[in-house]
């Protein structure tokens, strides 16, 4: 108890002053840009730029971090830093816990997400360097039309690889009709983008609203005993 404890302080502080690093170079260096340049742009033309932005993205992080945060653990800290939670980084923790074994929100699974994510992040950082050496002489094996019809399926892909790491259980306790779960936010928001097709552009809003729709359908479902949680091990 007493190394889990340390091991989880030291994992917090290494994320805080790792988020804080990341916030001043983020912030800094356009910061720095401007005084040397003395072009500060005007507080008008921030919010003329970046206000449609930061409406659909401020809830989007806001939700992001809520939802996320049960299944990547002490990882969250890295991962948001990063980025490119929902197509990278999440599936690899979800993957990175099936293979172990283990059931999220436990030490166990906290630090293999940990390790997963770290890793996937470095392997990131490889893959874009050769992708920026490779990508003039590539270009014309890129521009074929073969190749575009390719990467037009790739986010699909890692929706669908994210949908089924979601669902498939793994662990002693499972959940029993797990995936009744997302109907009501899949049908809500499937009638909303039918009947009003602009909702597209509310994503953010859209997201914390489900959060709130998912967790009282679930509840719903438990307490009619649809949905509910059992032991592998028991039933067998």
């Amino acid at each position: 108890m007493q190394d889990e404890k340390k091991y989880i302080d030291s994992i917090h502080l290494l994320g805080r002053v790792g988020t804080f690093i990341a916030l001043a170079f983020m912030l800094g260096i356009p910061a720095i840009m401007c005084i040397v340049y003395n072009c500060w742009p005007s507080l008008s033309t921030v919010m003329t730029a970046g206000g449609t932005l930061l409406a659909m993205f401020v809830p989007s992080a806001f939700s992001e971090v809520i939802s996320y945060a049960p299944i990547l653990g002490s990882a969250s800290y890295i991962t948001f830093i990063t980025g490119n939670v929902l197509n990278l980084k999440l599936p690899v923790a979800i993957s990175a816990q099936s293979i172990a074994g283990v059931t999220s929100n436990t030490p166990e699974s906290d630090a293999i997400s940990t390790m997963a994510i770290a890793l996937s992040s470095l392997e990131t950082i490889v893959i874009i360097a050769i992708g920026v050496l490779v990508l003039r002489p590539l270009e014309p094996v890129l521009s074929t039309p073969a190749i575009k019809t390719a990467t037009a399926y790739m986010v699909p892909a890692l929706f669908g690889g994210l949908l089924m790491g979601t669902y498939k259980q793994s662990g002693k306790t499972r959940i029993k009709n797990k995936v009744l779960i997302a109907a009501a936010p899949i049908v809500i928001v499937g009638a909303g983008l039918l009947f009003w097709p602009k909702l597209a552009n509310y994503q953010g809003q859209c997201i914390l609203a489900m959060i709130v729709v998912t967790v009282a359908f679930a509840y719903a479902l438990f307490k009619a005993g649809i949905v509910y949680e059992y032991d592998v091990e028991e039933k067998k």
